[in-house]
């Protein structure tokens, strides 16, 4: 049954909280708003209510609802009054309400009902958790409840959102009390079971019980017969249904003309049928009550406006009956576990079982990845071409991932995110325990987007993704052939404790371009110690080289390389090892090979173990079999690439994640009365604040500007001269002028009456719509940077740091961050910029204060995570002092435009529930 459309000409009825909800047992529901037609429904729920399910909520035995009540209950403001809803199967079984308490506006009452059959499943809390962020976005800071002793139910409720309770009795009631922003426990408690719960909702695609093909076909060469053939002859654990009302019997199995004609339960099927047919198809599969559907077919949002309408009413026919849904437009899933053994895709490769899981967001791609593992021999726990993602999402798939016991290391390829804020924050989690690689498409200038400042132009969708990256700690690789180099070594090695790399080679030039490629990459080809050296020298020629790179010369054996490579792996002077190996001579390969290939398995764990087998015919089996595979390269600069991007993992892991920094010295709320009332004052399409306007919001957040005033006469400059004393900067105030030098619109320095009317009638005839002048305080000396802010429509607020002035967009030494930043990243931002070394003192000139940036930084950081209304921001220059003076905002602008919920979470994102 479908979910009732929301009657969005209700008024005020936010259609931007409409959720489908995960549960603890891995089914979904829809939640929403309530509507004011839910009067019958809101009646069902109530006689599905027990009488103590009545008693709990009204604290009397209620046999009905009164017409006056329904109508309290259903028809609302949705500010100071508001209802959330869950319906499942079209009844509604759960509703979660808060209303203001009377003459306040910062508090509200809170209660919940969940049906007696579906109390248990998280829903209370799921609830709980939403009433909050709705409430806290309108101002509402504080709930209360009024709860019975013996309501031990809504008790654990409250718990088990992670909020600090106040609860006290009176006259038989425990009045709860909590704040609704959120903590670190709640934070906790939504991360944990998300993950559990999106886990659950999919686990069925990966492990089902009994699998339908729908579109299997006798035809060898059809994607039906094809994906059909790999399900049965790769020994899939369970039943493989074929569906066909055309064919009666495919590969002697009988088929069936309808998924429903089935006798046996069916948890996956798999969806081939011309798209004009899936919609019809999938209902069928509802009504069969399939747990998850793979819809390989195309002919959806790839193709245009009416596939995209179509996948719509796919995804909601599948949601409504509490499926999910892999595609549609995909090849389709795999799971090499030995207990389900499941080749659910039509491409000709089922590759070896190992450690790695892989999502893929092309289909022709895919097919090539499964193509290559099997060739590299890179095991695969399981693979997911996603497809148009239409339900199940890249972010899912990770959240399944992180606690998949088969899968150690994950691939992505990437073509967009979904949803980039939800990617940031799960990858973060994740990348702590199981490495995420990744090639995403997308790098070339085509994705840069005009902007109307220095902050907008030097962003682009790149540098987000760059930004992304980073902060989450995902390896970006720029091909298919280095995602593979990379994962081979992250699949079989541990990751390197340091920089230090040990090599070993039975040829010299091949040394030479691997300490070449290993230095390129920031690694430290490190000088061996005298006694290393002679121990080292113990074992070879006297024509061999003992420094490193270690040259056995062309002479050297199996015997050799095994006693070198011991040296090296028990050496507490090196992180690395990385043997390198040309066949010289067509004896003694395989032996070689072996040797090197035992050596770092009798190693296993100790040290990082790289191979460079240098052959035409590619690597040597000795090296790609066995139990412990070696990561194996043709060149030295694939191994040295594989290397660091495994040590700038490693290295992230270690690094102090940081904490996002408050100032108890800013006043939000003066910021926040600023910019609301030039919103009011701009309207739906927002636009710059006045320079006044800026000067107040970074005043209010703690941020040093120069004295400044607007004048619109000369004569009104020279009193600003007279009452000041020292020098000015005049700039002028013009909507054409952007970037006010650009267009001699300012002007420096200034001093004496004379010096002052001048430069005011220069700067205002710079342009041809001069709205006045501003008046400043000359700052002079001291270091000039950039900090500024810019609104990605798909990662949020990007927070820049470069050196400033009028070059910052030439030069482009900047560093991006998403929003928000922590301490550490703020640091990182000011080290990246290669410029910065002049904050230092460089080459003896004077030094800045670097700690003042850094919090610089971090205020503007907390000033657009409290003011989302802020788009975008340059100041520019921001000047800084030397070390202890602090930094002086003395150029800004600052542009706002209304909130339209842009940080709530996709409407296709499945979230989670308690």
């Amino acid at each position: 049954m479908k979910h009732p459309a929301p009657d969005t000409d209700a008024a005020g009825y936010p259609s931007d909280w409409i959720f489908d909800i995960a549960l603890k047992d891995g089914s979904t529901v829809r939640i929403r708003p309530i509507l004011p037609t839910d009067g019958p429904l809101l009646e069902g729920m109530w006689d599905a209510l027990s009488k103590q399910s009545r008693f709990y909520r009204f604290f009397q035995v209620k046999e009905r609802l009164e017409p006056e009540e329904i109508v309290r209950f259903t028809v609302l403001d949705y500010r100071e009054r508001m209802a959330f809803v869950a319906v499942e199967e079209g009844e509604i079984i759960a509703v979660g309400r808060y209303e203001m308490r009377e003459g306040s506006s910062t508090e509200a009452e809170v209660a919940f009902a969940v049906t007696d059959a579906n109390q248990g499943r998280g829903l209370g809390t799921r609830l709980l958790l939403l009433l909050t962020d709705y409430a806290r976005q309108r101002g509402i800071e504080s709930f209360f409840a009024f709860v019975l002793p013996e309501n031990l139910a809504m008790m654990r409720v409250f718990r088990n959102a992670g909020f600090e309770l106040e609860r006290r009795l009176e006259e038989g009631l425990y009045d709860v009390r909590f704040p609704t922003a959120e903590s670190t426990e709640t934070v906790a408690v939504r991360e944990d079971h998300e993950r559990r719960s999106i886990a659950a909702s999919i686990l069925p695609i990966f492990y089902p019980r009994s699998i339908a093909v729908i579109g299997a076909s006798r035809n060898p060469d059809s994607i039906g017969g094809r994906l059909f053939a790999n399900l049965v002859t790769s020994g899939f654990a369970g039943p493989v249904y074929p569906v066909n009302p055309g064919t009666p019997v495919i590969k002697s199995i009988r088929t069936h003309a309808s998924v429903k004609d089935i006798d046996d339960h069916v948890d996956l099927a798999f969806i081939v049928v011309p798209s004009p047919y899936v919609l019809d198809v999938v209902a069928e599969c509802a009504e069969k009550d399939v747990k998850g559907v793979v819809v390989i077919s195309a002919g959806f949002s790839e193709t245009g406006e009416e596939g995209a309408a179509r996948e719509e009413e796919l995804l909601e026919l599948v949601r409504s009956a509490g499926m999910r849904m892999v595609g549609p437009n995909c090849m389709g899933v795999l799971n090499t576990d030995l207990a389900v053994t499941m080749n659910g895709q039509f491409g000709p490769q089922f590759p070896p079982n190992g450690n790695v899981a892989m999502s893929s967001q092309s289909g022709a791609l895919g097919i090539a990845i499964l193509d290559y593992a099997a060739r590299l021999n890179i095991g695969i726990s399981s693979f997911v071409s996603v497809g148009n993602k239409a339900d199940v999402s890249g972010n899912d798939l990770l959240l399944y991932w992180e606690d998949d016991p088969s899968t150690d290391v994950i691939l992505l390829y990437l073509e967009d995110f979904g949803n980039p804020r939800r990617f940031s924050r799960i990858a973060r989690r994740i990348g702590r325990r199981k490495p995420i690689v990744a090639v995403k498409s997308g790098r070339t200038a085509g994705g840069a987007r005009a902007a109307s400042s220095h902050t907008g132009s030097l962003a682009s969708l790149d540098v987000a993704v760059d930004a992304l990256f980073r902060q989450a700690g995902v390896i970006r690789t720029d091909t298919l052939q280095e995602l593979f180099d990379v994962t081979s070594l992250l699949a079989n090695q541990p990751l390197p404790q340091g920089r230090r790399i040990g090599v070993v080679t039975n040829a010299g030039g091949p040394g030479i371009l691997a300490v070449d490629a290993l230095e390129a990459e920031g690694l430290v080809v490190a000088e061996f110690s005298a006694g290393l050296q002679q121990k080292l020298r113990s074992h070879l020629s006297p024509d061999a080289s003992v420094r490193n790179p270690i040259d056995m010369i062309a002479s050297a054996g199996p015997d050799q390389y095994v006693a070198c490579l011991e040296e090296l792996l028990a050496s507490d002077e090196i992180d690395v090892v990385m043997a390198i190996f040309i066949p010289a001579s067509p004896t003694g390969v395989a032996e070689t090979a072996a040797a090197i290939a035992r050596a770092a398995r009798e190693h296993e764990g100790d040290k990082t173990f790289v191979a460079v087998y240098m052959s035409a015919e590619g690597a040597h089996e000795e090296l790609t079999t066995g139990t412990v595979q070696v990561p194996t390269y043709p060149f030295p600069e694939q191994a040295a690439m594989a290397l660091s991007r495994a040590v700038r993992h490693a290295e992230w892991r270690a690094r102090d994640e940081g904490k996002r920094v408050r100032f108890d010295d800013a006043d939000i709320d003066a910021a926040r009365a600023v910019v609301a009332g030039a919103v009011e004052r701009m309207g739906d399409d927002g636009g710059w604040l006045e320079a006044e306007e800026v000067d107040a919001v970074l005043s209010a957040v703690g941020l040093r500007t120069p004295r400044s005033r607007v004048v619109t006469s000369a004569a009104d400059a020279v009193a600003l001269g007279d009452e000041w004393g020292g020098s000015l900067v005049l700039k002028v105030i013009s909507p054409s002028a952007l970037h006010k030098s650009d267009v001699g619109g300012v002007a420096l320095d200034v001093t004496g009456a004379a010096a002052i009317e001048a430069a005011y009638n220069t700067v205002m005839g710079a342009v041809p719509d001069p709205e006045g002048v501003l008046v400043q305080e000359f700052v002079s000396g001291g270091h000039e940077v950039l900090i500024g802010m810019t609104e990605d429509p798909n990662f949020g607020p990007l927070i820049v740091f470069g050196l400033g002035g009028v070059f910052v967009e030439l030069i482009g030494d900047v560093a991006f961050r998403i929003n928000p930043v922590t301490d550490v990243d703020a640091r990182e931002m000011i080290s990246e910029v290669k410029s910065a070394r002049l904050l230092d003192g460089y080459r003896g000139g004077p030094a800045g204060d670097v700690d003042a940036v850094a919090e610089a930084i971090l205020r503007i950081s907390m000033l657009v995570d409290e003011v989302p209304e802020i788009a975008e921001m340059d100041l520019n220059p921001v000047k800084v002092a030397e070390p202890g003076q602090g930094v002086s905002v003395v150029d800004g602008r600052m542009r706002v435009r209304p909130v339209r919920g842009s940080w709530l979470p996709s409407r296709r994102d499945i979230i989670a529930t308690v």
